[in-house]
């Protein structure tokens, strides 16, 4: 399911004004990924004000707007609780940021196509989680680890799905996309509601 996952993610950052890059379109299990198949997509926003930077760790829709280009992957552990001792158990969470894969980002981005200068060339390593632990101290514990790794900020699920929701407008056609489409029909027969003015882990 993990291309389903990914699809979520891609649209989510397509409809918030970024252009989207997945690396690859198949699923590696079998073997060991090389270190070109660790990464899940590269984002670019042209418009971004590189000059805001997002005030937190964990980002939401109103913060992403300000981020310029970032190399994203996706855990979409649904099932599981993200906690403290996963990130330490050895699951390949930070694989993505080993020197090989991080050397190959600027190609992938290739900057000179883009006319983009030295100062631009930076980009966000950005984790896509179901959520962070919501009692302290596991949350704070988990942030500082992601952090200590060199993660930039992570994004959950909830937010993402939430601002889908929010997005799809039920007298516009989304056949482009199935995914919206789905939700389209879902907020027509009143299967789904606008999200609530609650905040998402």
């Amino acid at each position: 399911m993990s291309g389903f996952d990914e699809n979520i993610v891609r649209e989510y950052f397509e409809l918030n004004g970024f252009f989207v890059r997945q690396l690859r379109k198949y699923q590696v299990q079998s073997r060991k990924k090389r270190f070109d198949e660790e990464i899940d997509m590269l984002i670019y926003n042209p418009k971004a004000d590189k000059k805001i930077r997002p005030a937190g760790f964990q980002l939401f829709s109103n913060d992403i707007v300000h981020i310029h280009q970032a190399i994203v992957v996706v855990k979409a552990w649904h099932s599981s609780r993200f906690t403290p001792a996963i990130l330490r158990s050895g699951t390949k969470v930070f694989d993505f940021l080993k020197k090989d894969v991080l050397s190959k980002v600027n190609d992938y981005f290739d900057f000179n196509e883009m006319d983009l200068g030295k100062n631009d060339a930076v980009f966000k390593k950005i984790l896509i989680i179901p959520s962070l632990p919501s009692g302290e101290p596991h949350r704070s514990e988990s942030i500082t680890l992601l952090k200590e790794q060199g993660i930039d900020g992570i994004i959950s699920f909830a937010t993402i799905l939430e601002s889908l929701i929010k997005s799809i407008e039920i007298n516009h056609s989304y056949q482009k996309s199935d995914l919206l489409q789905l939700i389209r029909i879902l907020k027509i027969y009143d299967m789904i509601k606008e999200p609530q003015m609650t905040f998402f882990d």
